[in-house]
């Protein structure tokens, strides 16, 4: 006989939970550390544009690729309009001092003489003294120039002003710079003060007249006249005009991959907010930009270094400026023809790898300066280091086949009236104060000094 057992009804004052699994760790660690993967790079890029600015900080996280590149530099003060201060330039330099073959390469837009330093050596090898040069706003080269505001003062407001100057910077500075160096001229007279006072910092920007000045300035202040002139990229649209205008400073002129119009670098990459930021923070994405417009064979090493130089002390804004001031009418053919220009000995060379168009537009660069030799090359419209010998070899060749060069004496540069009357009552009163040995004695006439760059940071920034 079967027994039937019963069950007891327990009342539940609660539904009844599932079993829960425990958590499992992978899975937050995962989640993790795709978070910070993703937030460190922006975190690091936007940290880095709050400190680039600062010189010391910004040279102490340079890779040893650019400090060597710096240490073999020196700068000469140049001055892009006479009103200003002047400006310290970067360049670097070999072969024999003696040489009478003098050739000053000069890059384009957004790039440096750190594009040059292979070919520098390679034609200083060759016996052909080579220089490279930084243009004002790139590079090592000053980025910024000061903008000085000058007001009178009268009455007791004179008393006022000067009180609040040394109460601020003290009583040394007050001697030093309110006296002895001019920025407040005593007019007895007229019982009032001048007052010259840095309001400003802004980007430096080259257009054609201020890129005259510094050629001019550069060559002079080297002894290189007459120059081979090497143009790379958009320098010949900057450069072209002083050219046509200096025709007996030069001795021959040779353009890379120069076409007036079409630079290498996209300026609209420097223009476009959020873009430029990602652009210039990520090293992986520069480098892809430098590989689609410039430089297929450019290496991780290289492409960092020309990141580094171009963002660096936020020398975007000084890219921009002077790509918005090239002047993409200038025509070739028009300025082949010139008095002067026409009979200057010319090459141009071209690179042949990087696009069929490209071709076709070296072709058509030549065809307007029929009176100049066209050779090529094999890499990109960088020459990076794998086309340095080509380079070389096809500079060398041109310039063993022209008479041989007469030196040019130095010209001097106009200096300013205001200038020239101070030195002239106060010629001792010359000093050298600040961060590696800058001069501030504001001698725009005194604009060629040549001196090598401190073994600490930089020693041009921030005046």
């Amino acid at each position: 006989m079967a027994t039937k057992t019963t069950q007891q009804q327990i009342p539940n004052s609660s539904p009844k939970t599932p079993n829960k699994k425990p958590p499992n760790p992978f899975t937050f660690w995962f989640y993790f550390t795709i978070s910070v993967s993703i937030i460190t790079p922006i975190f690091i890029t936007f940290s880095t544009f709050s400190t680039q600015n600062d010189p010391k900080t910004w040279f102490l996280t340079l890779p040893t690729n650019l400090r060597n590149h710096y240490s073999n530099g020196k700068y000469i003060k140049v001055q892009t309009r006479l009103e200003s201060d002047s400006l310290d330039v970067f360049t670097i330099q070999d072969g024999p001092s003696d040489s009478l073959q003098n050739v000053l390469l000069v890059h384009g837009y957004a790039s440096s003489s750190y594009l040059f330093t292979d070919l520098v050596k390679k034609l200083g090898k060759k016996g052909i003294k080579t220089v490279a040069l930084d243009l004002p706003g790139f590079g090592f080269s000053d980025k910024y120039e000061m903008v000085t505001e000058e007001k009178v003062i009268e009455g007791f407001g004179r008393v006022l002003e000067l009180y609040n100057e040394i109460k601020e910077k003290g009583i040394f500075w007050g001697f030093d710079q309110l006296v002895e160096q001019g920025y407040v001229n005593y007019d007895y007279e007229e019982n009032e003060i001048r007052v010259s006072k840095v309001t400003s910092l802004k980007a430096v920007e080259l257009g054609s007249e201020e890129m005259g000045r510094v050629l001019r300035q550069v060559i002079n202040a080297l002894g290189l006249a007459p120059v081979d002139l090497v143009l790379h990229d958009s320098a010949f649209n900057l450069g072209a005009n002083w050219v046509s205008k200096n025709v007996e400073f030069v001795r021959s002129v040779t353009l890379i991959d120069s076409a007036s119009n079409q630079p290498a670098f996209p300026l609209w990459v420097l223009k476009m907010p959020v873009l430029r930021e990602v652009a210039l923070g990520f090293g992986f994405l520069f480098g892809k930009v430098i590989e689609n417009c410039c430089s297929k064979s450019v290496g991780g090493f290289d492409a960092e270094g020309h990141r580094l130089l171009l963002k660096g002390r936020d020398g975007r804004k000084s890219a921009v400026g002077t790509g918005n001031k090239m002047n993409s009418s200038f025509d070739i053919a028009e300025w082949g023809k010139l008095d002067g220009v026409k009979n200057l000995p010319m090459q141009v060379i071209w690179s042949t790898s990087w696009s069929e168009e490209w071709i076709k537009q070296g072709h058509k660069v030549a065809a307007m300066l029929p009176h100049a030799t066209f050779v090529t090359h094999s890499g990109g419209r960088w020459p990076q280091k794998d086309t340095a010998d080509e380079l070389a070899e096809s500079i060398h060749e041109f310039l063993s086949g022209l008479p041989k060069p007469m030196k040019v004496t130095k010209t001097k540069e106009p200096v300013p009236e205001h200038i020239r009357e101070m030195l002239d009552e106060a010629p001792s009163n010359v000093h050298h104060h600040g961060f590696g040995g800058h001069d501030h004695s504001h001698g725009q006439g005194q604009g060629h000094d040549v001196g090598y760059p401190t073994g600490y940071g930089l020693r041009h920034e921030f005046r």
